[in-house]
């Protein structure tokens, strides 16, 4: 298993912090009634997976995202600030206000987007794969998506095509048991998600998601296959959301003996506990980061709360073709 230095274990620390400390914000906003809408799917639990698939991405390579996706864009770059303004609906956001907390996208980073539709990501980086090769690229597209979607017609197909194609994407199960409120293991015959990768010929592995350094090494595995092999490979990730799907979410489908049990696994401060004492980080350096993302938090919180609202009368803009004459589609 590939040993990551004491600068990598650092930085991805800071990754998954990030992400934490981002969804428990938005998670306060949302309760305090400052979030318009829906409440956000957060990630809380599964961090050290969006984090360890892009710690070895480059700034041009692809990734989609799901409705669970803010943990992906945090560690792909996207900016705090401009995210929780996207997510509270204002115009200084990511997609001006127009988003929200399921469509956030920043094609400068490669991140494609997130998508609220069940394994629709799956064909879209498919064909951002294809792009590439056509392009003559050396980048690769990062697809992630949810174990329910396993069993959607969209991820056979695009399996399918990506194995047929030899295309350079990255298939990326974040199995975290549940389809909502239905367990996976009710609607899935196999015992693992990348089971279902024989049926198409790719290489395939399943991980420990809660295990940072599991997950940093089966992801770095991951991403040199694809780019060097320009073929496909699924990853699955064995993890779990410590929160409900949503706010309203009361988990009356698990028990709270199951969720204690896997809160003992926590990522975030199992990978503290480790790289103070197996990697021998000084705990002031460690706080100092901290204070830094908090910091962060802070700043991105005022800028969100102090942008403007979009203008009513510019509702028509930023869309693919103008209403015709006579308010016609």
């Amino acid at each position: 298993m590939k040993k990551m230095s004491h600068q990598e274990a650092a930085e991805l620390y800071r990754s998954m912090l990030r992400i934490r400390r981002f969804e428990e914000t938005c998670h306060e906003l949302y309760l305090s009634g400052k979030i318009p809408g829906m409440s956000p799917h957060l990630y809380i639990g599964e961090e050290a997976v969006a984090a360890s698939i892009c710690f070895f991405l480059n700034k041009d390579d692809y990734i989609i995202s799901t409705h669970r996706g803010h943990g992906h864009c945090l560690a792909k770059g996207a900016r705090m600030d401009r995210m929780l303004a996207e997510i509270m609906g204002k115009e200084t956001g990511y997609c001006k206000g127009r988003g929200g907390s399921m469509h956030i996208a920043d094609v400068t980073t490669g991140n494609l987007g997130a998508n609220g539709i069940v394994a629709a990501g799956l064909p879209i980086a498919v064909g951002a794969a294809l792009s590439a090769i056509y392009r003559k690229t050396n980048q690769i597209a990062v697809c992630f998506f949810g174990d329910a979607a396993s069993n959607q017609g969209t991820f056979h197909e695009a399996v399918n095509m990506a194995a047929v194609m030899n295309l350079p994407v990255l298939l990326v199960c974040e199995n975290n048991h549940y389809g909502l409120s239905t367990p996976i293991k009710k609607t899935c015959p196999t015992c693992n998600i990348s089971d279902k990768a024989h049926g198409y010929g790719i290489e395939h592995t399943t991980c420990d998601g809660m295990d940072t350094e599991v997950s940093f090494a089966a992801a770095g595995e991951a991403v040199d296959y694809v780019r060097d092999k320009k073929k496909p490979y699924l990853i699955e990730f064995i993890t779990y959301r410590f929160l409900g799907h949503g706010a309203s979410d009361n988990r009356s489908y698990r028990t709270r003996e199951e969720e204690a049990q896997w809160l003992k696994k926590c990522p975030v401060k199992n990978f503290r506990k480790k790289i103070l004492s197996d990697y021998k980080i000084d705990s002031a350096k460690i706080e100092s980061l901290e204070k830094e993302v908090e910091e962060e938090v802070s700043a991105g919180l005022k800028f969100a709360e102090d942008s403007p609202y979009p203008k009513p009368e510019e509702v028509m803009e930023n869309i693919f073709a103008p209403a015709a004459p006579g308010g016609g589609q």
